[in-house]
């Protein structure tokens, strides 16, 4: 049986979800937009079946909506989905902080939090918001990697996506997040002496603040067409 045809679709496919992803987070398949599964294809230089595939990965994932017979519709976000998906996100990774105080880490566990965590600062003070928003990904995902749930992990991978997607619009229209910073830390050095409520306090009080921040400036500067 030759697997080579299967192995190389599925590499299309993942090479699709990559590239379309990109364009939607690039603003190049703006929100609220309509596109044809063939006209994707051809714009991605791909045959159908890969790019019909990454559609269906992007719809779990709250990007898209595949509609049979009148082709896919990129997502808006509305202040509501973002209070929605804020909501989840907040106790899930509050748990992972928890779970990954409660796990004994050793200093070189904790290497990539506490890099992120410097790396934050030092975009701040280049002022360098994209530097920064990289460096707080590179936190987060680390945080719930740390806490050691499969599961948690999948989902909460699929609402910051779109937690993503919202907050490179609002980059520039933020203050400062220096508390952001000072938040991080304290859940690191919580996490450092296994201290799992304090962990988990400090940061779902981080998630919190972070989601009245960004549904104020949807509404504000009604954005919820991005």
């Amino acid at each position: 049986m030759d697997t080579t045809k299967g192995v190389v679709a599925g590499s299309n496919t993942a090479i699709a979800v990559e590239e379309l992803r990109k364009l939607i987070f690039d603003g190049e398949l703006g929100a609220g937009t309509d596109h044809l599964e063939s006209e994707l294809a051809v714009r991605l230089g791909m045959s159908r079946t890969p790019v019909r595939e990454a559609l269906l990965r992007l719809e779990a994932q709250g990007l898209v909506e595949v509609r049979p017979r009148k082709g896919v519709r990129i997502k808006p976000l509305s202040p509501v989905d973002m209070a929605e998906i804020y909501d989840i996100l907040t106790e899930l990774e509050s748990l992972a902080a928890a779970n990954a105080a409660e796990r004994g880490l050793t200093e070189s566990n904790l290497t990539v939090l506490s890099t992120a965590i410097k790396d934050m600062e030092v975009a701040l003070e280049d002022e360098d918001r994209e530097a920064w928003a990289a460096a707080d990904d590179t936190f987060h995902r680390e945080l719930v990697r740390l806490g050691d749930n499969a599961r948690v992990a999948m989902i909460a991978d699929m609402m910051s996506d779109q937690v993503r997607r919202a907050r490179l619009v609002t980059l520039y229209m933020r203050p400062a997040p220096t508390k952001s910073n000072d938040d991080h830390s304290r859940v690191l050095n919580a996490i450092r002496h296994g201290d799992a409520e304090e962990a988990r306090r400090v940061h779902r009080q981080h998630r919190l603040a972070a989601k009245d921040i960004l549904i104020d400036l949807l509404q504000r500067h009604r954005l919820s067409s991005i």
